[in-house]
């Protein structure tokens, strides 16, 4: 049986400081609790038989794999750019009250629970689904590990027929994949610290 864990990526913001919607088009590292976070997550996947490795192309998603892969003993198979976060369009860099005040709070609430993006939003939910269900659809044995971003993990769910639903930094999804790729969610939103 295959398994295929979803991380996001570690935090982009420090302790403190007001976030923001950060999307594709702002590349930014990880922070100091970020890189304690993706050290966690490779503390978790240490020894596991890594089958693949991937990556959103994104700087913070990168820094987090990159400890997985020494942790792992394998190394970053490349990047996927349907792993890549989405892009909020005028939203980008706004805080929350700015994003609610232009889109108002239903159409965030229908990102959340229905994955309908907001207008101005830049997202082809039909291609990332269809990427995730071809993903899923690959055969094969062992542990798939995939670096990506809140707004782009949220397709794996959908693609499954499930509510998406968020996933916080320094956090996994698990799926168990049969030969003939049926996926099943075993666990979502789990940090390393919550899954011993």
């Amino acid at each position: 049986m295959r398994r295929v864990f979803v991380i996001r990526h570690g935090n982009t913001f420090a302790s403190g400081e007001a976030p923001r919607r950060i999307g594709s088009r702002t590349d930014i590292p990880l922070v100091e609790s970020g890189h304690a976070q993706a050290a966690a997550l490779a503390n978790s996947f240490a020894g596991s038989p890594v089958r693949l490795l991937l990556s959103s192309p994104l700087l913070r998603a990168r820094q987090t794999a990159a400890p997985i892969a020494l942790a792992t003993g394998h190394p970053l198979d490349g990047t996927r750019p349907w792993l890549a976060e989405i892009d909020h369009g005028p939203d980008e860099g706004q805080p929350e009250e700015a994003v609610i005040a232009r889109i108002g709070a239903q159409a965030l609430a229908d990102w959340e629970e229905q994955g309908i993006a907001p207008d101005g939003w830049h997202v082809d939910g039909p291609a990332r689904i269809a990427a995730w269900r071809s993903f899923f659809a690959d055969g094969g044995e062992g542990a798939d590990l995939l670096v990506t971003s809140n707004g782009a993990a949220r397709f794996a769910l959908i693609a499954l027929g499930l509510a998406p639903r968020k996933l916080r930094t320094g956090a996994f999804g698990e799926f168990a994949v049969e030969e003939d790729g049926r996926a099943e969610l075993i666990r979502w939103d789990v940090r390393p610290q919550e899954a011993a």
